[in-house]
């Protein structure tokens, strides 16, 4: 398979609620899609740039994924556990990626079944790989405690996902994101980085 064109989520003032979403952390990072291929393995910005001449020290880690295509996001933590977007700029043991999608296993694309059972597919395959750099991002049923838990630890927000929607590209509803108040207040000048041209992801 080929890169993806990643699916965004929209951004919401409150998450949606009931039983047909689920609700994930949102970390601080950089989106990421590995691809794994029989030949190799490959990690795509969300621009489509290949990043893993630029983090090398991944390359090990997601070679003993099977061949698959994950959705995820690279992260860098603190001495204490907490993401510091400003250093994933450099390759480092602090990095991990959230997983969180499967597009694509043993060759075949699978965005078309239900999110519930990618994301199941997705678990059995790291744990398979037993790997501390690839982890699995976990579903929450309350995301008004997630919420409260992401202000507390300073994550970026929520992503509320409708379990039974395919895989699609650009911003859809079946995504809902929602930033918390801390880290909208922290990063209040990223925008402004960005509009001057300076380069704050990949």
């Amino acid at each position: 398979m080929r890169f993806i064109t990643p699916c965004v989520p929209v951004l919401r003032d409150k998450p949606p609620t009931g039983p047909d979403w689920l609700h994930e952390a949102k970390f601080d990072g950089w989106r990421v899609q590995i691809h794994r291929r029989p030949d190799g393995v490959k990690m795509f910005s969300r621009k489509g740039i290949d990043l893993l001449p630029r983090f090398p020290s991944l390359r090990d880690n997601l070679g003993y994924l099977r061949e698959s295509v994950v959705d995820g996001e690279l992260v860098a933590c603190t001495s204490d556990g907490r993401p510091d977007f400003s250093a994933i700029t450099r390759d480092h043991d602090n990095l991990c990626i959230w997983c969180f999608d499967l597009l694509g296993y043993r060759g075949d694309d699978i965005r078309a079944k239900p999110l519930v059972e990618r994301r199941e597919m997705l678990r059995e395959l790291l744990i398979t790989v037993d790997d501390d750099r690839l982890r699995f991002s976990e579903e929450f049923g309350d995301p008004f405690k997630l919420l409260q838990v992401a202000e507390k630890m300073g994550l970026e927000g929520v992503v509320s996902k409708r379990k039974t929607a395919p895989y699609r590209a650009w911003p859809r509803a079946d995504w809902v994101k929602v930033k918390t108040k801390v880290w909208r207040e922290a990063n209040a000048d990223r925008g402004e980085q960005f509009r001057k041209g300076r380069k704050v992801d990949a």
